[in-house]
């Protein structure tokens, strides 16, 4: 089985690729994710004249520039060009192929004029995808898609089944093409952004899990109603022979039972579908091809709050979707530990626990995070502006946390929500990082949580929120 592409399965044949070596190709966008980096790793390894064109200068890319200039890594038949700090248009409309960054803006200028000289555009997912030949499990969501990623590749590990996992988690699968089998399976973790790519391509996973819907990206898609179409692309092209895992307990996603052509599985903390997996006297249990499968008590979840166990409930739905036992879906929830940058526990200090949730980039993930602390907790929230609102993270903040320390370009829109509220006396405001660290120590008692859970991306202040998170995480190691 291969990837699912414009209703056709993508192959193999006689061990080489379908498609031929384009002999000129440009990356646009190196970025520090791994995605351009494993694109121009890959072409130059095939013999490819590779350009790697990225609006930052080179000192932003010095991280990624280090692995593309090691001939061990890249083992390029020819070495690869870099026109760093800006773009040269020759270099998309005088090639074979280009690649496109994700997060580059559709409306690109660059994109245009590739476009209008009839050379192909592709992403290192959509790439991946075409070339695939394993069957691919896509986890999407606006929260969560990490973890549930994470726990799905913990459960086809317990069971033996070879897995790659990949995509918008880190990283790039592309070099690992020729060693993976059609009997393996790979997981994805994957982004509005990548989907709007893979729909453009007509592609879909075979096993398509969307953990919850919320706003989101909306600084990219301008509405909600935009956003959930990038994200419905991730059923759009499914057949009958896939299958969807889709949170029941989330009223918008409830509304694509009409979209799924295949089989669709249901996730709930609250019943028992007739197909899908959920939680009876305090188990796990999965519903999928006519079985019912006990796989492990809730309390073997080691992560905290409700939105982990909807997490391991998609992961174990789709797991069973592909044939993992209840024994290895068992194993992989018992295994699994909390990713970096996700909830992660830093270390105590005065009696204080720190816990890094660098990677909460939405209200809402912030939300989740704090219904699962039952101590008080010091927030540390704010950062850049994806034009998403604010008033349901400041009623939490009103009503749930001992205070709440505001850094980045929505310190003041949180604010302001919080005034509204009477509960101006709940905040501070922080210039750095560390300076929010400082202050939240201050207002934490022993027993307390200092949580840095932002509910916005780090673009104003840091590179990315695994950059926030490290440096997060040093201030607190350094701390007395």
């Amino acid at each position: 089985m291969g990837a699912l592409v414009n209703g056709k399965m993508q192959r193999r044949e006689g061990g080489t690729l379908m498609d031929d070596r384009p002999e000129r190709v440009t990356i646009m966008g190196l970025g520090l994710f791994g995605g351009g980096l494993g694109a121009a790793q890959y072409f130059a390894r095939l013999g490819s004249r590779v350009t790697v064109t990225d609006l930052k200068p080179e000192q932003e890319l010095r991280q990624s520039l280090e692995k593309l200039s090691d001939p061990a890594c890249t083992e390029a038949v020819q070495p690869v060009v870099l026109h760093l700090g800006g773009h040269v248009e020759s270099d998309f409309t005088e090639a074979d192929l280009v690649v496109v960054s994700p997060a580059v803006p559709r409306s690109s200028r660059y994109i245009a004029l590739a476009r209008e000289a009839g050379v192909p555009l592709a992403t290192e997912i959509s790439l991946f995808f075409q070339r695939c030949p394993a069957p691919v499990v896509g986890i999407t969501g606006s929260n969560g898609k990490t973890t549930t990623t994470g726990l799905a590749g913990a459960m086809l590990a317990a069971g033996g089944r070879r897995s790659h996992v990949g995509g918008n988690i880190g990283g790039s699968l592309l070099g690992d093409l020729g060693s993976i089998a059609p009997d393996d399976v790979v997981v994805l973790e994957l982004s509005s952004f990548q989907l709007e790519w893979l729909d453009e391509l007509g592609a879909s996973p075979q096993v398509a899990v969307v953990t919850n819907l919320c706003a989101n990206h909306l600084d990219r898609h301008g509405t909600m109603e935009a956003y959930i179409e990038a994200k419905k692309a991730i059923v759009r092209h499914q057949d009958s022979t896939c299958t969807a895992v889709l949170n029941a307990d989330d009223p918008r996603l409830r509304e694509w039972e009409r979209d799924v052509r295949g089989r669709c599985l249901w996730t709930t903390t609250a019943g028992e579908p007739e197909q899908g997996a959920f939680v009876r006297d305090g188990r796990i249990i999965v519903r999928c091809g006519g079985r019912e499968m006990a796989v492990g008590p809730v309390s073997a979840l080691r992560l905290p709050g409700d939105h982990n166990l909807h997490n391991a409930l998609a992961a174990a739905a789709a797991c069973a979707a592909v044939g993992c036992p209840p024994e290895a879906i068992s194993a992989g929830i018992e295994r699994f530990e909390a990713m970096p940058h996700r909830l992660e526990f830093v270390g105590r200090r005065r009696g204080i626990s720190f816990y890094n949730d660098s990677k909460a980039t939405t209200p809402e993930a912030a939300i989740a995070a704090l219904d699962g602390f039952d101590q008080p907790v010091v927030l540390i929230a704010g950062g850049y502006d994806k034009h998403v609102p604010f008033d349901l993270l400041a009623r939490k903040i009103a009503s749930s946390t001992r205070a709440a320390i505001l850094i980045g370009n929505t310190a003041a829109a949180i604010a302001g929500h919080l005034d509204a509220l009477g509960a101006g006396a709940r905040y501070q405001r922080a210039e750095t990082l560390a300076a929010a660290l400082e202050a939240a120590i201050a207002e934490a008692r022993p027993g307390d949580v200092v949580l840095l859970s932002p509910a916005c991306p780090s673009y104003d202040m840091f590179p990315n929120y695994e950059v926030r998170g490290e440096e997060f995480r040093k201030l607190v190691l350094n701390t007395d």
